[in-house]
């Protein structure tokens, strides 16, 4: 399971979530809003989309877990019987996109020049 930072200290005056995914709380500011829109949820980065909010790290592990523990009808406080399917998360899935699973990333250090400059 990921393991992410707890609350900071200095988060006492600013608002505290816990992320659908690793079930761990932090910051607001550290999550990802996601609101349900019918069977699609949607990424609300600008906070201000009407309805239920769920909280997510902006971490694939976070979103994989959130799947594998089908957790989107107990966030939105909702049954979605509509799509035999399910949940649309296509959208919250190419937040992830540019982002490599926990298995497959690399040290930026390491690989060609897509380290810093500086230490050449």
């Amino acid at each position: 399971m990921p393991r992410h930072d707890m609350v900071a200290e200095d988060g006492r005056d600013r608002p505290v979530r816990t992320c659908v995914g690793c079930r761990s709380r932090a910051v607001q500011s550290d999550l990802v809003r996601l609101v349900a829109e019918g069977t699609a949820i949607t990424p609300d980065t600008r906070g201000r989309r009407p309805g239920r909010g769920a909280y997510l790290h902006h971490d694939r592990r976070c979103f994989e877990l959130a799947e594998r523990r089908r957790v989107w009808s107990r966030a939105f406080r909702t049954r979605n019987e509509e799509t035999p399917t399910g949940w649309d998360v296509s959208l919250v899935a190419a937040l992830f996109d540019d982002i490599p699973s926990d298995r497959t990333r690399r040290d930026p250090d390491r690989v060609g020049m897509s380290g810093p400059t500086s230490r050449l």
